[in-house]
């Protein structure tokens, strides 16, 4: 039995624990969920680097006390440069996954950071950015030991990421990945923070921040220009829903995956499985998985250019059709594409129940692996899934957005229950939130539902064997019906492993306190007060 940390009224739950501790800080000082959030942010792109940065993109679910649910969307477009034809003359038949010519989109992150603050102080939040950014400013001054994470991290390609400008210098001093005990002091990236802290966060596009990062960029020979950056502002969006029995579960429209992550729940619910942890349980949500994910390649693209509105899918005639599709007994043929991604989640809510889930995100393990010299900022490759096919589902073209696997979670049950909750993990992400939410629904604990064992189907951060991945914790004769079903099956050796997501979830109570829970499987924690 696994107990689930309880708080009074408040928590922050990440990946890192001086992230939480940052976000738990806030908090106690009364400060509420979104500036928590934004200092937990700052802080993981920090000590996170291998996930996350202010390089990067994020997307917000923010769960107001009186019951509206907003989200941002905080992705940049490809940059002006970023032609099809720029690529084919240099003799590309895909965008490189790292180096500067996968430096392709502008960078969301800090934008967003700044609409959920416009929002925040709608709400009545009165602290001041420079509080919000302290720690993250510290951790760059003082320095901070490279997490287990990074450490047990080997990035894809790595020869390419290591030739990236400044990630060796930067990231593996000397070309050799750090030992155990390393630390790690970015000072020029604590010297944008500073500046970000006095300018504001809009400095980051339009300021002294923005002409350096445009310079850097001009530099390295990326794509994306000071133009790219100064047109820049994260958005509000209507988020997407689904309503299932006894809750309401949100997640964010495209060009995020989110529709994939709604219609694996409304799928799986049209199943009637009724106890988790059976073959029916997880042979229905691997179906349920596949449905969705064909569905998801088919329309999920810059909204601007879509053709299909995400909401004609999530409807229960959709999900009637979808599950009477999936063979009970038989795994159906697995011929869709998959994605990578290193990403962090992480969730707040603040004693109004005022909620936050949020993903922050360079795409694969280190982005682009570029170290913008100036600003100390690594760039995300999120560009990376454009295609050079310009009759393709997402073709790369200058000013468009590409896709995110990055989805945030969200669910407000009928008895007043507020939950945010999420996971890392590539197309795992859809996944690893169908498992946690789907337990917690049949009973499990914040705390036991993340810790369970976990399965992912397809590829992903860095496996690329197509097959049904599962941690050493299940059931042989679990793994037996699988496989006699005609999963192919693929046992990890290890109990807790990174490929299966740092996944996290939060539950506000009606009575008022939090459950809290952040994956062991990460160096996070959950704090409250």
């Amino acid at each position: 039995m696994i107990d689930t940390p309880v708080f009074g009224s408040a928590a922050a739950a990440a990946p890192h624990h001086l992230a939480s501790e940052a976000g738990r800080a806030i908090l106690a000082e009364g400060g509420n969920a979104i500036e928590a959030m934004v200092a937990m942010a700052a802080t993981i792109a920090v000590v996170y680097p291998h996930m996350n940065a202010i390089g990067g993109d994020g997307f917000w679910l923010i769960h107001e006390p009186g019951g509206k649910v907003h989200a941002v969307e905080a992705c940049g477009p490809a940059g002006a440069l970023a032609t099809i034809a720029r690529y084919r003359d240099k003799g590309h038949d895909v965008i490189p996954p790292r180096g500067p010519d996968s430096a392709v989109t502008v960078a969301g992150a800090i934008g967003g950071w700044e609409a959920a603050l416009s929002l925040s102080k709608s709400l009545g939040g009165k602290m001041p950015l420079k509080d919000l950014l302290a720690d993250a400013i510290r951790h760059c001054s003082e320095g901070y030991e490279i997490s287990a994470s990074e450490l047990r991290t080997w990035p894809q390609q790595v020869e390419a990421v290591k030739e990236a400008i400044g990630f060796s210098e930067f990231f593996w001093p000397g070309g050799e990945q750090p030992k155990a005990g390393a630390r790690r002091k970015p000072e020029a990236l604590g010297e944008t923070f500073r500046q970000l802290a006095s300018a504001g966060l809009s400095d980051f596009y339009r300021g002294d921040v923005g002409r350096e990062i445009a310079g850097d960029l001009e530099r390295i020979g990326a794509p994306v220009t000071r133009a790219d950056l100064e047109a820049y502002k994260a958005r509000f969006v209507a988020p997407l829903s689904v309503r299932l029995p006894g809750l309401t579960v949100y997640n964010c429209p495209p060009p995020t995956q989110g529709v994939a992550s709604l219609l694996i729940l409304g799928i799986f619910e049209q199943l009637g499985v009724t106890r988790p942890d059976g073959f029916d349980y997880h042979h229905g949500l691997v179906e349920a998985t596949k449905r969705a994910f064909a569905i998801r390649d088919r329309i999920v693209t810059d909204p601007a250019f879509a053709t299909v509105d995400p909401a004609n899918v999530l409807t229960e005639a959709v999900f009637a059709r979808e599950a009477a599709a999936i063979d009970k007994r038989r795994a159906a043929a697995w011929p869709f594409k998959t994605g990578d991604g290193d990403t962090v989640w992480m969730g707040a809510i603040d004693g109004s129940g005022l909620a936050v889930s949020y993903i922050q995100s360079i795409y694969w393990e280190y982005g682009s692996g570029c170290i913008l010299p100036r600003t100390g900022i690594n760039w995300q490759n999120r560009g990376v899934s454009f295609s050079l096919d310009a009759k393709a589902v997402n073709p790369l073209q200058p000013g468009r957005k590409p896709f995110h696997t990055l989805n945030p979670a969200f669910a407000r049950f009928d008895d007043g229950r507020i939950n945010a909750y999420g996971s890392m993990g590539g197309d795992g992400q859809p996944q690893f939130q169908a498992q946690i939410l789907t337990r917690y629904r049949f009973g499990a604990g914040a705390a036991a539902a993340v810790d369970a064992p976990r399965w992912l189907f397809g590829r992903t951060w860095g496996a690329g064997s197509i097959s049904l991945k599962l941690e050493s914790r299940f059931d042989p004769m679990l793994l037996a019906r699988l496989t006699g079903a005609g999963h192919p099956v693929e046992e990890y050796s290890e109990a807790y492993s990174d490929q299966f997501g740092h996944a996290g979830m939060l539950v506000k109570h009606p009575k008022g306190h939090v459950e809290a829970a952040h994956d062991p499987r990460s160096d996070g924690d959950a704090r409250g007060c």
